[in-house]
């Protein structure tokens, strides 16, 4: 039996997979979390073998959340969600431990197969993105001015990008204000950018961020 632990900040999504679970024999849904912090807790006192995460969730995030949960148990294997299919976010993931990395528009059977895969101790990534990450490899580094970015600085400049202050962002990822701070001039030297409406704004023109979310 392949149990699964399912964190998503919307229940319709974790509502959605869940129906496609529990339809298949040898998987089932153990449990559920709204967010990256309630997932750590979860994890503290279970033991799923296979987690679905969303990388963009309020407070620490799919990314960080993925740090605390290996830490705790280095064998769970964790698969990615997310409408960020272009690089840099699926290297930066898949470098950071991520066992797998999914569209939030692949079909069912398409997660159920990542599920197996990643539960065999093997890697996946789903085809169009593999597809990318290859294509970007021979493109100019500069087209991508997001590829120059640390782990950290993307997951900061994530959190920047929608809304949130550097004083929330200092307390879920238990860093000093000035560290942040630090981060964040940081980023907008590499990214040739003056303030935080600049870096909204390149965010979404290179599809690291919806403008219909904002």
């Amino acid at each position: 039996m392949i149990n699964i632990l399912l964190v998503d900040d919307h229940e319709l999504v974790r509502t959605g997979i869940s129906r496609i679970i529990d339809d298949v024999r040898g998987m089932k849904v153990i449990g559920e979390a709204e967010s990256g912090e309630d997932a750590v807790k979860w994890c503290r006192s279970n033991e799923p073998d296979v987690i679905l995460m969303d990388i963009n969730m309020p407070g620490i995030g799919g990314l960080d959340a993925m740090h605390k949960i290996l830490r705790i148990n280095e064998d769970i294997k964790i698969i990615m969600l997310t409408m960020h299919t272009e690089n840099p976010f699926p290297t930066k993931v898949m470098q950071a431990g991520a066992a797998g990395y999914l569209s939030k528009g692949a079909c069912p059977d398409e997660v159920l197969n990542a599920i197996r895969i990643v539960n065999s101790g093997q890697r996946y990534l789903a085809p169009e993105i593999a597809q990318q990450m290859a294509l970007s490899q021979l493109s100019p580094s500069d087209e991508d001015p997001f590829r120059v970015l640390s782990e950290r600085e993307l997951q900061i400049m994530m959190m920047i990008t929608k809304g949130q202050r550097v004083v929330d962002i200092s307390e879920q990822l238990s860093l000093s204000s000035k560290t942040v701070n630090s981060y964040r001039y940081r980023l907008f030297d590499k990214l040739g950018v003056q303030g935080d409406v600049e870096l909204t704004h390149l965010a979404i023109r290179y599809g690291m961020l919806d403008a219909d979310t904002l």
